[in-house]
């Protein structure tokens, strides 16, 4: 394997891009449930917010991805980018002149989450065409450490610290970010469509959806794991969505302040900053499939911890350990998915994904929501706990030989592989790109149920040749 190739400029700015949006992320929903306890303490009414920022997912993943490979995506993640920082400011404004309410913190999480989408969508299509094919594995690691670092390492500290000088404030500062964000993204030049076929027809909404959803849905092993992503992010959902009125104010089972519960959160950042940098050798010595089932058993003990402990050092040392599998699982299966995926599907495959692996979050917030409300908060770890952990009856799935064979298919069918250059002009709706895409940073990688890969075919008999893509906001299909 060739070594990687040096990162142009074009990356550092969309690098900067990402680590001002991710920063903002990170406050705004470390700040969001804790401004939210000054209206309510009801489990079901807090949870409510993690089920409003995630509800979009359910809704809009499918068109979006559709909608996204027709855009131009830089633009996409602009227009995103701007809608979020126009929310939350008019938020901030709103509680600073007395108006907030548990109402309008919901409406400005829909909306918020509604951005998301696009933007997370679109992020995860744009990077190869910024970079070449041989730096995809740097690239992405860089950008999953800057999406760490600023997101579940700085963001919530911060954000915790910002709801201590007031609500408005810490509402006030995503919006700042997200402008940074943007202005950044203007900095990176050149046309990000898409490429199609130049006699490729045009065609509906709904039958480019479907393009996508079977592509994803012949891919055993891409469905897998998929489906272990997904239902993760719903244990995850559910127990993150309560676990404010566990960990926060003197009559709670931790009573931490808004601060220290920032701090405590930021421990899950540490343990995944450190994964993503060892991911490399830690793969090499285990395998990929052992290096999952590490993340699995991670995952299944930081959830369950807050049950059968209240001490603050031994609920971070769960995170961290947790944040060290998360990080190992995501580096594994997006530089897996990385080399499978056509350009011009990206964004209809990765929805497709993205609706199956972040689904599930906001019913994950709505069960805790339930489940602390009926039986009580110390139920959602332990169900959380157990749901996570059952996870790895489905390893077998996703074994070493069935990864192989998944990759080997995809070589066969065109795709090309981790050391060919990107083309320099990939015909696009409007012209030619500045760089040759690649891969959206998602793997479609199982073969078919008789042991043949699909080929990725159109209806009409044409073959999906474009070349695959990646993921600019870094590897993240399971949400720390």
């Amino acid at each position: 394997m060739t070594a990687p190739a040096r990162l142009p400029r074009a990356f550092w700015w969309l690098w900067t891009s990402s680590a001002a949006s991710n920063l903002a992320d990170g406050v705004l929903k470390t700040a969001l449930p804790l401004v939210a306890l000054g209206f309510t303490t009801s489990p079901a009414a807090v949870a409510g917010l993690s089920l409003a920022l995630s509800l979009p997912w359910l809704v809009v993943a499918l068109p979006a991805g559709a909608l996204v490979d027709r855009w131009d995506r830089r633009a996409t993640l602009v227009v995103a980018d701007v809608a979020r920082a126009v929310v939350v400011a008019l938020l901030a404004v709103v509680t600073l002149t007395g108006g907030g309410s548990m109402a309008a913190l919901y409406a400005a999480a829909v909306l918020v989450g509604v951005a998301e989408v696009f933007r997370d969508t679109t992020a995860q299509s744009v990077l190869p065409q910024v970079v070449g094919r041989d730096a995809l594995p740097a690239a992405n690691g860089r950008l999953h450490a800057a999406e760490l670092t600023t997101n579940a390492f700085a963001g919530p500290p911060l954000g915790g610290v910002l709801v201590g000088v007031g609500a408005a404030v810490a509402l006030g500062a995503p919006a700042g970010l997200w402008a940074l964000a943007v202005l950044t993204l203007l900095q990176v030049r050149g046309s990000f469509r898409a490429p199609r076929a130049v006699d490729a027809p045009r065609t509906t909404l709904r039958r480019d959806i479907g393009e996508g959803l079977r592509f994803l849905w012949r891919r055993p092993v891409l469905r897998t794991l998929a489906v272990m992503v997904g239902v993760t992010n719903l244990a995850m959902s559910a127990v993150s969505a309560v676990f404010v009125l566990w960990a926060v104010g003197a009559g709670s089972a931790m009573g931490l302040t808004e601060a220290q519960y920032g701090v405590l959160l930021m421990w899950l950042a540490v343990g995944a900053v450190g994964g993503s940098l060892v991911a490399g050798p830690v793969t090499a010595r285990l395998g990929r499939t052992a290096t999952l089932g590490v993340s699995v058993v991670g995952s299944a003990l930081c959830l369950a911890a807050p049950a059968v402990t209240t001490d603050p050092l031994l609920v971070g040392a769960a995170n961290t350990v947790a944040g060290f599998g998360i990080a190992l699982w995501n580096v594994v299966t997006v530089s897996l998915r990385q080399r499978l995926t056509p350009d011009h599907l990206l964004g209809r495959v990765n929805s497709a994904y993205r609706l199956l692996a972040w689904g599930t979050m906001p019913l994950g917030a709505a069960l805790g929501g339930l489940i602390g409300e009926t039986w009580g908060l110390r139920w959602v770890f332990v169900v959380g706990g157990v749901v996570a952990g059952g996870l790895v009856v489905l390893l077998p799935r996703v074994g070493e030989g069935a990864l192989v064979a998944a990759e080997r298919a995809a070589q066969e069918d065109g795709v090309r592989g981790p050391d060919d250059e990107p083309t320099d002009d990939g015909p696009t709706d409007d012209g030619p790109t500045d760089d040759g895409p690649t891969d959206d940073g998602r793997h479609d990688d199982g073969p078919t149920d008789d042991g043949r890969h699909d080929d990725g075919r159109h209806d009409d008999g044409r073959h999906d040749d474009g070349p695959p893509a990646d993921e600019a906001d870094g590897p993240d299909d399971v949400r720390p």
